[in-house]
C-alpha cells in the first residue's frame, strides 16, 4: 500500500510580550521545519503519583505502539496544561544510539516544567547528552529514548505534540 500523505512544513512561532519602562523588551522568533508526514499529538491525564510515558522513540525495526522512529523526529513540544502544579519531565536517555539494535535506557536528566510552560526540542536523534561525573561540556550527543512526566501529588494534564518525517 502506497501513503496518500502529502508531507507539509510546521511552522512554530515563539512570541515573547513585555513592556519594561514603557519600552518593547519582547521578540518573535519563528522557523519552519519541511518535510513532516506524521505528526502524533496528544493530551492526557497523569495521574498522581504515577510516572507516566508521554513520548517513545526507538529504532525503526523496534518501533512499538505509539513510538516514532528516532532518526525521523524533528521537532517535540510538552506543555503542562495545569494552572498551578509544576511536573518533573524526566528525558530518558538511549547511549548505545539507533543503529545498534533496541533501544535501551542508560542516562536520564529531569527538569521542572511549571504550570502552563512548554518544553521544545528539535529532534530526538543525537540530540542529549547527560555527564556527572564533572561539569564538562558533553559534545558526544545521544538519542533520547522516552520522555516520562512525574505529576508529583497531583493529576495533571499535559499535552505532547511531535512532528516527525
Amino acid at each position: 500500500m502506497a501513503s496518500t500523505i502529502s508531507a507539509g512544513t510546521l511552522k512554530v512561532k515563539i512570541i515573547e510580550e513585555i513592556k519594561l519602562n514603557g519600552k518593547d523588551q519582547g521578540g518573535v522568533t519563528s522557523f519552519n521545519i519541511a518535510s513532516v508526514n506524521e505528526i502524533y499529538k496528544r493530551i492526557l491525564t497523569c495521574p498522581a503519583n504515577v510516572d507516566t510515558t508521554v513520548f517513545r522513540s526507538g529504532v525503526t525495526v523496534d518501533v512499538t505502539d505509539s513510538s516514532m522512529d528516532v532518526q525521523d523526529v524533528k521537532y517535540i513540544r510538552l506543555t503542562n496544561l495545569d494552572n498551578a502544579d509544576s511536573i518533573n519531565v524526566n528525558l530518558q536517555v538511549d547511549v548505545t544510539e539507533s543503529g545498534s539494535g533496541a533501544s535501551a535506557v542508560n542516562e536520564t536528566a529531569t527538569l521542572l516544567l511549571a504550570a502552563g510552560h512548554s518544553f521544545i526540542m528539535g529532534t530526538s536523534h543525537d540530540s542529549i547528552a547527560v555527564y556527572d561525573a564533572d561539569g564538562s561540556v558533553q559534545t558526544v550527543l545521544h538519542d533520547l529514548e522516552s520522555i516520562l512526566v512525574d505529576p508529583g501529588s497531583n493529576a495533571i494534564d499535559v499535552e505532547i505534540l511531535v512532528a516527525s518525517a
